[in-house]
């Protein structure tokens, strides 16, 4: 059941948000939940960060924009931050190549959630130490980091009345949540100083295990329930199960990028919505290389 204040809440995001064209950008990749962390064994992105990087310059290189919906950095578990860009230097600049061509946009989901802090932004993103030049090199400089963006598929804003799909709404999916939403600051302090240091002497996290995302995979969380209740297409992360809508639906997940072996993610272009993953593969001759491949293609019917 959508209570009228979250509803509310929801639509005023919608008619708030930064919009985009896709005809004008032409494409756009959208990841989520990458959970840069600080590289020890409780960092669960330290294994895809190779397929990241070889993914993203494929993105770079073909002209893409890159949208990140959320929990890009996992500052739940981490304070500082220099810690993890001086940990993940070359995603990082692969990251400012992007902005610097004004081919990149941010969200912020609950474990980045500080990140809406201009304060925040202009004290980490500003600059990055580069030990090469050994001197301090833009990142991304003046950044806004976003709660929602709108993609509009041809320049038209979606109605409510007829509900035809011209535009998409995206967000991290963490909204309405009690526990991640309402009181991430109690959870924060929680995940801190209880599970981290449980996580650093050897236990796994629950969350990113096939098992926990095949028993949790009928459950919707607030924001696909709001959108199949509003008819507002949305595209959202948060869940780490990545998802196209069958015929009819307005729900699509591109997944995260802490799957065991693999990263998803979403590619729109023209009036195709693709979800693909990236993974490691074994040649006949031995040799390891990491590939793209298609999970589900659908047309956007707008």
């Amino acid at each position: 059941m959508i209570s009228r204040s979250f509803d509310k809440r929801m639509r005023k995001l919608y008619d708030n948000a930064l919009r985009i064209s896709l005809e004008n950008v032409g494409r756009i990749v959208i990841m989520s939940d990458c959970h840069r962390a600080d590289g020890r064994y409780n960092d669960n992105f330290a294994a895809n960060e190779k397929i990241t990087f070889r993914a993203l310059k494929y993105y770079y290189e073909m002209g893409y924009t890159y949208i990140e919906l959320g929990d890009g950095d996992e500052l739940w578990e981490n304070k500082k931050y220099d810690e993890i860009i001086n940990v993940y230097n070359e995603i990082f600049w692969m990251l400012s190549l992007f902005y610097q061509r004004g081919r990149l946009y941010m969200l912020y989901g609950n474990h980045d959630i500080v990140k809406r802090r201009k304060r925040f932004c202009d004290k980490y993103l500003q600059s990055y130490y580069c030990e090469n030049e050994r001197k301090d090199l833009p990142l991304m400089e003046n950044i806004k980091i976003h709660e929602a963006l709108v993609i509009s598929m041809n320049n038209r804003r979606w109605n409510y009345n007829t509900g035809n799909i011209t535009e998409l709404l995206l967000v991290h999916g963490h909204q309405g949540d009690f526990l991640n939403d309402r009181i991430w600051k109690v959870t924060r302090w929680l995940v801190r100083y209880v599970w981290r240091p449980l996580e650093l002497v050897g236990f796994s996290n629950p969350g990113t295990r096939p098992v926990n995302n095949y028993k949790n995979r009928g459950k919707k969380g607030k924001v696909e329930e709001w959108s199949e209740y509003s008819r507002v297409p949305v595209i959202a992360g948060h869940t780490h199960r990545p998802s196209l809508p069958d015929n009819g639906g307005t729900y699509y997940n591109c997944g995260s990028l802490v799957h065991p072996r693999c990263i998803t993610a979403i590619e729109l272009e023209r009036n195709t919505v693709r979800l693909v993953k990236w993974c490691t593969e074994v040649e006949w001759n031995g040799v390891l290389t990491i590939k793209r491949s298609i999970i589900d293609e659908k047309p956007i019917i707008s």
